[in-house]
């Protein structure tokens, strides 16, 4: 069974209040307009936070209130959430990223991507997905952090290709960055190592540890793609 969709309780009720409409109306236009049997008590309790519409109440909701499903949303972060912020069905999404729809289905059920490059380029596309937003709906958040920590410890050299077939981000975008990445791990432990003062090894290690542990941060900084 979904979970409900992360609702925007304030935005019901601010964009209810802006129509001039009392909760009343509003369960009348999703019984009129959608056959929805919802009662005004139930609005009310959406607008407090206490409960939160279906995905199917949200849709006739927004269409109630004259908005898009997203004004309705809070931030999304699945792959559902964002598929309903654009007000678009599985098959729609599917159809247009050249997915089978019980594929694509089974992949935001379960909250792990596993499309190829080009469908997952046409799902970032499709949903107006920034990279930082791609990863983390497709669950693919720490895989990326296990990588890059491994590309500025080792050799970055190695790490290209597998971040290209994470992310929908041309290779030698992505050789440019992780070259960057390894150059500023490397140089904070030297240069730590060089202070003295009682820091030694220990002091390094802390160093490392400490880029390593914000370096998904650190990387869509230097990549862009977090906006």
């Amino acid at each position: 069974m979904h979970s409900s969709p992360p609702f925007n309780a304030p935005a019901a009720r601010r964009l209810r209040a802006a129509l001039g409409m009392a909760p009343g109306h509003v369960a009348y236009g999703l019984r009129a307009q959608y056959g929805l049997l919802v009662a005004p008590e139930t609005v009310e309790a959406w607008e407090r936070g206490e409960m939160s519409p279906t995905s199917a109440e949200l849709t006739a909701l927004a269409g109630v209130l004259w908005c898009s499903p997203g004004e309705l949303l809070a931030e999304p972060v699945t792959l559902r959430e964002h598929r309903l912020a654009r007000g678009m069905t599985a098959e729609e999404l599917s159809r247009r990223i050249g997915l089978d729809e019980n594929s694509y289905q089974k992949m935001e059920d379960t909250g792990r991507w596993k499309a190829n490059e080009r469908q997952s380029a046409a799902l970032t596309s499709t949903l107006g997905l920034t990279l930082a937003q791609f990863v983390a709906a497709s669950g693919k958040k720490e895989e990326l952090a296990e990588l890059l920590r491994s590309a500025v410890t080792t050799r970055w050299q190695a790490y290209p290709k597998p971040l290209s077939k994470l992310l929908p981000v041309p290779k030698e975008h992505l050789e440019r960055v992780l070259e960057q990445l390894y150059g500023e791990y490397q140089s904070r432990m030297v240069a730590t190592l060089s202070w003295g003062g009682g820091g030694g090894t220990a002091g390094a290690g802390d160093a490392g540890r400490e880029y390593l542990a914000e370096i998904v941060d650190r990387f869509w900084a230097v990549a862009g793609g977090s906006r």
